[in-house]
C-alpha cells in the first residue's frame, strides 16, 4: 500500500507583524491600523472584510507598498520590505515586478484594446512589443477571453472586462495579487467565476490573493476571512 502524500504547508508570501498606521494629527488623528499580524501563503485567497473605515483598504495599500505604515514589518515573498521604514529604494519597480492589482472597476485604458491593456505591463518592464503581445494573448487565452483580444473596453461585457483586468494583473507574473472590491459590480454568477479564476491562479502560480470585499455572495469561496474593525483584526474565519 502506497504511503500517503505528505501535506505541504503553504509557503508564506505575505508576512506582516505589528503593523500600524495613523492618519492626521492632534484632534483629527485617526488610527487606521493597530498592531496587525497576518501571514498569507501560496495558493491562498484571503478576504479582508469589515465595515467602512475598519482599515481594509489601508491594509491592502500597505501591502501594495502604496501607503507607508508608521510601524511594524512587512515581508513579501521572503523579502524584507518595511521595518519602521521602507527598506527598498525603488518601490515602483517592486510593485511592477511582484504585485498585481485588480479593482472594482476594471480601470482598463479606454483607447487600448484588450490585448494592448495587458501587453503594456510587459512593455513597461522592458520587453519587446512582439513578446509582450504574445504574453498578453497567452493570458487572455488562459482566462478564456482571447476571442475579444481586439475589442476596446467599451465593447466588453462586465465579466469580460474583469477577466482582462485579471490578465493585466497577471502580466508581470506576480507573487501577490491585491483585489479591491473586484466583484461588487458583478452579478452572482460572474462574481463566482471571477473568484474561482483567482483561486485557480493562486493554486497554479503559487501566488497569494488578497481581496477587500463587502460582497457576501463570494464569502463561501474564500479560503479565509479576516475581519477588521476599528483598525484591528477581531476574527479570522477559515
Amino acid at each position: 500500500m502506497a504511503s500517503p502524500r505528505p501535506i505541504v504547508a503553504p509557503r508564506p508570501v505575505v508576512e506582516i507583524a505589528r503593523l500600524s498606521k495613523t492618519f492626521g494629527t492632534g484632534a483629527t488623528k485617526v488610527p487606521a491600523l493597530i498592531d496587525i499580524d497576518l501571514t498569507i501563503g501560496t495558493g491562498e485567497v484571503v478576504g479582508l472584510i469589515g465595515p467602512s473605515g475598519s482599515g481594509k483598504s489601508t491594509l491592502l495599500n500597505c501591502i501594495g507598498c502604496i501607503t507607508e505604515p508608521d510601524a511594524g514589518t512587512i515581508r513579501l515573498d521572503g523579502r524584507a520590505i518595511f521595518d519602521g521604514k521602507w527598506l527598498i529604494g525603488d518601490l515602483r519597480r517592486l510593485r511592477l515586478e511582484t504585485i498585481g492589482f485588480i479593482f472594482q472597476f476594471h480601470n482598463l485604458l479606454p483607447f487600448l484594446s484588450a490585448w494592448e491593456n495587458v501587453a503594456i505591463v510587459r512593455t513597461l518592464m522592458g520587453e519587446s512589443p512582439e513578446r509582450a503581445k504574445a504574453r498578453a494573448m497567452e493570458l487572455l487565452g488562459y482566462l478564456q477571453v482571447d476571442h475579444r483580444a481586439d475589442a476596446l473596453p467599451s465593447k466588453l461585457s462586465g465579466g469580460e472586462a474583469q477577466r482582462v483586468a485579471i490578465a493585466r494583473a497577471l502580466a508581470n507574473e506576480p507573487r501577490i495579487i491585491l483585489a479591491d472590491e473586484p466583484t461588487a459590480a458583478l452579478d452572482s454568477e460572474r462574481a463566482a467565476i471571477v473568484i474561482d479564476l483567482m483561486k485557480q491562479v493562486a493554486t497554479e502560480r503559487d501566488a497569494a490573493v488578497i481581496v477587500v470585499t463587502h460582497d457576501e455572495k463570494i464569502f463561501s469561496r474564500l479560503d479565509r476571512m479576516v475581519h477588521l474593525r476599528d483598525g484591528r483584526i477581531v476574527e479570522v474565519v477559515s
